[in-house]
């Protein structure tokens, strides 16, 4: 018969491909993050740029885009946080980091 502690350690290893805790790695920020918004939304921070500084200018339009971007933005990120927290609590027992334990149960 094989020990549960055996089946635990080669469970761990199939589902985490022998990586340990992610102490320091998540959350935020780190590099994911800074290549996003310094990279990735350029384009996006041109456009809301340009609307206030170019030609021809509507300030009133320029803060509903604003506006808009600001909520469809705050909808996705509070969308997906409470998501995640769904997700940690069905599918791995407890909340992610960092409001949970760090790393493997």
């Amino acid at each position: 018969m094989i020990a549960p502690a055996s089946i635990a350690s080669a469970l761990s290893f199939v589902l985490y491909h022998g990586y340990e805790g992610t102490e320091g790695l998540t959350g935020f920020p780190n590099i994911g993050t800074y290549l996003i918004f310094g990279v990735i939304l350029v384009p996006v921070y041109v456009m809301v740029i340009a609307w206030f500084v170019g030609e021809p200018r509507d300030s009133k339009t320029g803060l509903m885009g604003v506006t808009y971007l600001v909520g469809i933005t705050a909808q996705m990120w509070i969308g997906m946080f409470f998501l995640t927290m769904i997700i940690g609590i069905v599918f791995y027992g407890g909340l992610p980091e960092p409001f949970g334990s760090v790393g493997p149960p």
